[in-house]
């Protein structure tokens, strides 16, 4: 067949064009499965100033996602500004940066959420574009215009498209207009509690209050039935007001029992949009996610494909460029409805990047520099499962509240291409009342659930942490529990398992108490040879003279429940016999000092157990695989003054905070359960109740004092002084 010379040349052209496209692609394709390719950033954004380019990006805020930020702007040769409050001067996320500014007090509100001091280190530091992470000024329509008006590269969405996702009621009404599904509710402007509790009624109950502009589960309310609707209507708007400075609400039917499914989203300023499958945070306290997963277990692939296109359609509507991502409520039957959308990056990110290869991070400061969208929805292959657990500074057995504190002891797992450690603090920090009580995200891939799963109870397990509470127990019974491990989740998760998730504690076994005990014994052991320079001395042997018995040692430790006395005889230099109550056991160890690691080896009646081993304030952790349990010294004194401070009966502050509403008066007379206080604290409210019935002798503090945690909130009158 014959081609004029034009023919010939047209059709050359073409095959050499998708011949070059289809190589680009299958490179593409052979990269990702290796890592995200990593080409030099293209440094082009277009103002009203002629064009910019990014160099140095100043990252607005603070902890793992700051780090996290800088961790992929260096490796795309960008130059790194950190902010910092009083309270933040030393924190890793500071470290990490080229330079550092200071912005204010530790008050959130005084520093990290006060726009022009961000815009003016952004002008001093001579950085061209801001990354906001996620809180704080992340989703601030008033942020993201005031960086447009100073000709400074927002790392993220549009105002408009902030402004409309941002206010519940609206963005409703968008998606329902784009035809993305929606749960029925009120989302109007007759905001009167009248209003509100009629359209509650017509609903019917159960029903959810959610402010507006709210996220996170602040100022979110779930009413069961009428008579509870004020007071919660009350606490939700109070928290709206404190968290987003707004506090209009709008009601929904609440799903009961529904699964948390979300959808991450891109979109470059080309009109390309694409989804990176979904996330599956069903399992939350407080209104709060706690472990992710991606993908979300049991979705069929037609499913997936419905969720990806749903979200896609969400974001076109309202012209959206960069990461966010779209929240749904799905029912048991797989049916879902539009939530609501997040405009910023999620914490739970990372999951999304394990099973697809893609560093969402470089992708945002890609699509801020002017690029398109490096992958097209074909190319973005879904590979293997992953999980995130988040580690917080939180009592689980006391309704998950947030605590503070120092970090006396920190080892994590060893970080590798399977398991990633996002955090922003080291060990010697302090977890600061001031912000999330975040220590750290845990994250795991495998090749499919099971694994995943497997790799991310062992990995919880190689935490060691010591100075505050943390919820790494009820994360590994969580990770543990069959209904979990069948992917069988909703929102109920902790509800509905709450007695396996919490089981009974029980005093600890001989076993456990003997490790304590030979660990105990073989420190004194070092510590005597390291007073003496002869090794052989006769004080330097575990046989030496004691206290009231030449060759026995007595040592008495607290359970939790009880004390338990230990004594231990010495049978040789190596190895004693262990007597607790009529259990007599024998043992020998070796103990191991690097600088703060203790590591125990002990042999117990033959069984042998390795276990790191910290001591802080007359307690003795102790963690192993098997896992962690902890022992107390005994000191009279200290015994005797906890037990006073336990039988006063008075209201004691559980954690530090802020007081933000007092119901009671000096001479009032209380019923035990009656409200007396609420304080807030980590950005969340909590209820203070009268403990017992009784007349209030003094209110210790007033709307807008801080507390200390165990500081006493209010005392009672005395029996003996009533008359």
């Amino acid at each position: 067949m014959a081609f004029s010379g034009i023919t010939t040349k047209f059709t050359r052209s073409l095959v050499i064009k998708m011949a070059a496209i289809l190589k680009d692609r299958c490179l593409r394709r052979i990269f990702k499965k290796i890592d995200f390719v990593r080409k030099p950033l293209r440094l082009n954004f277009v103002t009203d100033n002629g064009q910019h380019s990014i160099d140095k990006l100043l990252v607005a805020n603070r902890g793992e996602i700051a780090c996290r930020v800088m961790e992929t702007a260096k490796k795309l040769g960008i130059r790194t500004v950190a902010v910092f409050s009083d309270v933040d001067e030393q924190s890793k996320h500071v470290k990490m940066a080229d330079e550092a500014y200071h912005i204010g007090p530790a008050l959130a509100r005084e520093s990290y959420l006060k726009m022009d001091k961000i815009i003016d280190v952004a002008k001093r530091s001579q950085a061209q574009a801001i990354h906001p992470g996620y809180g704080f000024l992340s989703e601030k329509p008033e942020f993201a215009e005031l960086c447009f008006k100073e000709n400074v590269i927002f790392v993220g969405p549009p105002s408009s498209a902030i402004r409309d996702m941002g206010i519940k009621s609206t963005s409703k009404k968008i998606m329902s207009d784009a035809g993305v599904p929606i749960i029925k509710g009120y989302h109007g402007n007759d905001q009167s509690n009248e209003r509100l509790k009629a359209e509650a009624e017509k609903i019917g109950y159960p029903i959810m209050l959610k402010a507006v502009r709210g996220g996170g589960g602040k100022g979110m309310r779930i009413v069961w039935k009428a008579e509870d609707f004020d007071d919660a209507l009350e606490s939700a708007r109070r928290e709206s007001l404190k968290s987003f400075n707004d506090d209009i609400m709008l009601v929904e039917k609440f799903v009961e029992s529904p699964r948390h499914v979300e959808v991450q989203v891109f979109g470059d300023t080309f009109g390309n949009t694409v989804y990176l499958f979904e996330r599956d945070c069903s399992v939350q306290r407080r209104h709060q996610k706690i472990i992710e997963e991606a993908p979300a277990p049991g979705i069929s692939s037609e499913v997936r494909r419905k969720l990806g296109e749903a979200a896609v359609k969400a974001a076109k509507a309202v012209g959206y460029t960069g990461a966010g991502t779209v929240e749904f409520i799905m029912d048991k039957t797989h049916d879902f409805y539009f939530m609501e959308m997040n405009t910023r990056l999620q914490v739970e990110h990372p999951v999304t990047e394990m099973i697809t290869g893609v560093d969402l991070v470089e992708w945002q400061l890609r699509i801020a520099a002017g690029e398109r969208l490096p992958l097209l929805q074909s190319e973005i292959i879904l590979n293997g499962y992953s999980f995130e657990a988040r580690i917080y500074a939180e009592d689980p057995d006391n309704d998950f509240l947030p605590g503070a504190g120092p970090l006396v002891s920190l080892t994590t797992p060893l970080p590798s291409r399977l398991v990633r450690i996002e955090t922003g603090v080291v060990q010697g920090d302090d977890v600061s009342v001031h912000y999330d009580p975040m220590i750290a995200k845990l994250v795991v891939w495998s090749k499919d659930r099971s694994s995943a799963l497997r790799l991310l109870t062992h990995s919880l397990r190689q935490y060691n942490i010591v100075g505050l509470s943390t919820n790494l127990d009820f994360l590994i019974n969580l990770s543990n529990h069959q209904e979990f491990r069948n992917g069988n989740v909703n929102t109920d998760f902790i509800q509905d398992y709450y007695n396996d998730l919490f089981p009974e504690k029980k005093s600890l076994s001989p076993d456990l108490l003997a490790r304590a005990s030979v660990y105990l014994i073989l420190l004194e052991k070092r510590k005597q040879r390291k007073s003496f320079d002869d090794i052989i001395s006769p004080w330097n042997l575990s046989s030496c003279f004691r206290v009231n018995s030449d060759l026995s040692r007595k040592i008495s430790l607290n359970d939790g429940y009880s004390d338990v006395e230990i004594l231990l005889s010495f049978e040789n230099d190596d190895s004693f016999k262990i007597q607790i109550g009529d259990n007599v056991m024998k043992g020998f160890g070796n103990l191991e000092i690097n600088g703060s690691q203790k590591l125990l080896k002990v042999t117990i009646d033959g069984v042998v157990s390795k276990l790191n081993v910290v001591e802080h304030n007359n307690t003795i952790y102790c963690f192993s695989m098997e896992g962690n349990y902890k022992v107390h010294r005994l000191i009279p004194s200290f015994i005797k003054s906890k037990c006073e401070a336990m039988n006063l009966g008075d209201a004691i502050a559980p954690m530090t905070g802020t007081i933000v509403k007092v119901n009671i008066n000096n001479g009032q007379t209380v019923k035990e359960g009656d409200i007396v206080m609420i304080m807030e604290a980590m950005k969340m409210e909590h209820v203070i109740c009268a403990p017992k019935d009784g007349l209030v002798e003094n209110v210790y503090y007033a709307v807008g004092d801080t507390v200390e945690r165990n500081s006493v909130l209010i005392s009672y009158l005395k029996e003996d002084e009533k008359n």
